[in-house]
């Protein structure tokens, strides 16, 4: 059996790789720059572009089942490119934000749209729907090894950050198992705390205390138009939002903070259901990427 893997390079993506090579699987994967990849000797690396469907048409010759990045500009003719091709199942990354509270939020529309288009291609799927990732507290990394205070937007809103190598080895099991046809898997992590509490576990794991600045309000409106105003400008350019929506997406990422701060998120019992162990905690993700904060 052969298996395609879309966004190798990524936090996920990697991970599925190396679970999809300890298992003895032949893994093929793919790149808009493959000569830049970093990959096991054994894989099978191709060129492939998301965006451009016609560079998928030999990188899917002779592949069972696919391991999906959500790209859904060009996912349908990907599709129909992988069924000519007889692939058998396809595992999507997409989101959980496809089933939360603001489903007209561009990130839960973008992962819909990509669902949506392999659930009418009539293949076999399994779609992963990763809460927030833990990884996305690499960004505070620059100021914890400058020794500076960690700015956190409403530091006492609570998450429950879901660690890649979860996320990486339920993708596996759908790839590898069987039963899991049809299946939405709405994964998070094994704890829910506050951010300033994700700090202390850094600052725990590095043997280090660690200060952070808590703002709120205004001020946060302020870095996130800052923080994002490149990325909404590439939405608005592909389509995916309208001008008009811009500021809304920064007013709804404030909502959710001050929504956070009620209590703990909800933890989700899949991953534990799936893997039959319990999703790994924040700490434990802090203690794997401790050389990411010192280094």
């Amino acid at each position: 059996m052969t298996i395609l893997v879309t966004g190798a390079t990524g936090n996920v993506g990697r991970n599925v790789v190396d679970l999809l090579v300890q298992a003895g699987t032949d893994v093929r994967a793919t790149s808009r720059d493959p000569e830049s990849l970093d990959l096991p000797a054994e894989v099978d690396v191709r060129r492939a572009d998301l965006t451009d469907p016609k560079t998928f048409e030999q990188a899917l010759q002779g592949v069972d089942k696919v391991f999906l990045y959500t790209q859904p500009s060009a996912i349908g003719e990907i599709m129909a490119a992988a069924k000519s091709a007889g692939v058998k199942h396809v595992v999507l990354l997409s989101s959980l934000a496809v089933a939360g509270r603001d489903p007209g939020h561009w990130i839960a529309r973008w992962h819909l749209a990509a669902e949506e288009s392999i659930e009418r291609s009539g293949l076999s799927w399994t779609f992963v729907r990763p809460g927030l990732f833990a990884a996305n507290s690499l960004q505070w990394a620059r100021s914890i090894k400058a020794g500076a205070p960690v700015r956190l937007h409403y530091a006492r809103s609570y998450v429950s950050a879901i660690h890649e190598r979860d996320i990486a080895e339920v993708s596996t099991c759908a790839l590898l198992q069987d039963g899991h046809a049809g299946a939405k898997y709405h994964i998070t992590g094994g704890d829910s705390i506050t951010q300033a509490e994700q700090v202390a576990l850094i600052g725990k794991a590095i043997g280090r205390d660690l200060a952070f600045d808590d703002i709120t309000g205004d001020d946060v409106r302020v870095e996130l138009r800052q923080r994002f105003e490149p990325r909404l400008q590439e939405l608005i350019r592909s389509g995916v939002i309208e001008p008009a929506a811009a500021p809304e997406i920064i007013e709804t990422r404030i909502r959710h903070y001050v929504e956070a701060l009620e209590g703990p998120a909800e933890i989700d019992g899949t991953v534990e259901k799936v893997l039959g162990k319990p999703a790994r905690t924040f700490a434990e993700w802090a203690v794997d990427h401790k050389a990411d904060f010192t280094n």
